[in-house]
């Protein structure tokens, strides 16, 4: 018997840094296409839970150890990666620290929420969901 042909499965994380004033968020500039500003994530590895995933793209785009605040929603759009159909879990996160580029980041910088540069894949959507969160405390449940 074959195995199913599924999506690609991913993780995004909107990290906040809360030991910085207005709680800044940590956004990458992708090394390898396509490229643009996009939040730090990755694809989870087979035998790795999302979790898992989650706080080890982090440290590897990033540097920071974070810790996982809430599930912000799962991002089904078959056009969301223009590469292939992937599926990502976003969370939202925190961290302390000084964020360094590394692996897929290019470059780092930190931006406040109503500041954003034009952003890679549905990365602005998942934005909008975190604000959205912030504001009312009730997860999103994107699909």
């Amino acid at each position: 018997m074959q195995p199913p042909r599924t999506p690609s499965l991913a993780v995004d994380l909107v990290i906040e840094l809360e030991d910085r004033p207005g709680r800044p968020i940590v956004l990458i500039q992708r090394r390898f296409p396509p490229l643009g500003w996009a939040l730090p994530g990755g694809f989870v590895e087979v035998g790795e839970m999302v979790a898992e995933a989650a706080r080890r793209e982090a440290r590897e785009e990033t540097s920071l150890d974070v810790r996982l605040s809430a599930l912000l929603g799962v991002y089904s759009d078959p056009r969301r990666d223009p590469r292939l159909h992937v599926v990502s879990v976003a969370f939202a996160a925190v961290a302390r620290g000084t964020p360094h580029a590394r692996d897929d980041a290019r470059h780092l910088d930190l931006f406040p929420l109503e500041a954003l540069p034009p952003l890679a894949f549905d990365h602005a959507r998942i934005l909008d969901d975190f604000r959205r969160w912030r504001e009312t405390g009730r997860p999103p449940c994107a699909f």
